[in-house]
């Protein structure tokens, strides 16, 4: 996973002043997801659910509300709650990466938190694009996904979309 540099400066700040969901966003991503899928979104941080549901909001802004597209939207990075990585921690993860240096194991699970994701969704019976879209998210599109749902999920990915706060039509997809 080598992404631009630029990229990782947005979200650094993106991360470092994200603030926590709102009550009503809480309860729109829990009517999203459904009892099952809500608690693993709701363990990761207040920036990690604040970047997931921006994503959902940018997917369904982009006139695609079927259930499995902001399932995916939502919980394409949910494995990095599991290596206990700051803003500081993974911005030093990102570097020495992209350095080729080594790499603590925290470091190394959170670079891999893609397949941690996928592990977990499928473990939780996640629809099959969520799990393929959280595997492959910082590399290229496989062909089990067509190329305008990988574009629309990949833009909706793109940092600074700190200012979008609501979208027409949205609707719940509980499971």
């Amino acid at each position: 996973m080598t992404e631009p540099f630029g990229h990782l400066v947005r979200r650094f700040f993106d991360v470092l002043f994200a603030g926590p969901l709102t009550a009503s966003e809480r309860m729109a991503v829990e009517s999203w997801l459904g009892p099952i899928l809500a608690p693993a979104f709701f363990g990761q941080s207040p920036p990690d659910q604040r970047h997931g549901y921006l994503a959902a909001l940018a997917v369904i802004a982009a006139g695609r509300d079927e259930p499995e597209m902001v399932v995916a939207a939502l919980m394409h990075d949910v494995g990095k709650r599991h290596f206990r990585l700051g803003v500081i921690g993974r911005s030093m993860a990102s570097i020495l990466a992209r350095g080729g240096l080594p790499l603590t194991e925290r470091m190394a699970g959170y670079m891999d938190h893609g397949l941690h994701a996928a592990k977990e969704l499928a473990e939780l019976g996640a629809p099959a694009l969520a799990i393929d879209f959280a595997l492959h998210h910082h590399g290229e599109r496989p062909p089990n996904i067509d190329s305008d749902t990988w574009r629309i999920l990949k833009e909706a990915d793109e940092p600074a979309k700190t200012g979008v706060r609501w979208a027409p039509g949205i609707i719940s997809v509980a499971r």
